[in-house]
């Protein structure tokens, strides 16, 4: 699991130095799974398998990694009152997008079982 931190925190770099060459307003880590993914395609090669349990584990914890900036909405209303209706409205477009995008790629990436029945 190391390996594949290590090798996260890597991209993870290698895209904060993209951005902060080229001035791109994306977030360092972004570029960097996309430079991984870039990477694992370019190169033929499936997911190794110590890159994926280090995923796997982290994706696991996600929920926690959301707890200070909750925690931060709760307990800092001063900063945040003019911005509730941004942060509601940003909430559940993001909701209807996601859910709208899932099912679009679910929907194109499964088998047809018409088509594979003839």
């Amino acid at each position: 699991m190391l390996r594949g931190l290590a090798t996260l925190v890597c991209f993870q770099g290698i895209g904060e130095a993209v951005v902060y060459l080229s001035d791109m307003p994306i977030p360092g880590p972004v570029i960097g799974m996309v430079l991984l993914f870039a990477t694992l395609q370019l190169t033929g090669t499936e997911t190794p398998e110590w890159l994926g349990e280090t995923g796997h584990f982290m994706i696991r914890w996600l929920s926690l990694m959301f707890l200070p900036a909750c925690t931060g909405l709760f307990f800092l209303p001063d900063i945040t009152t003019d911005q509730w209706l941004p942060i509601i409205g940003a909430m559940f477009l993001g909701t209807l997008l996601t859910m709208a995008a899932s099912g679009y790629l679910m929907h194109r990436l499964m088998p047809d079982p018409d088509r594979d029945s003839q």
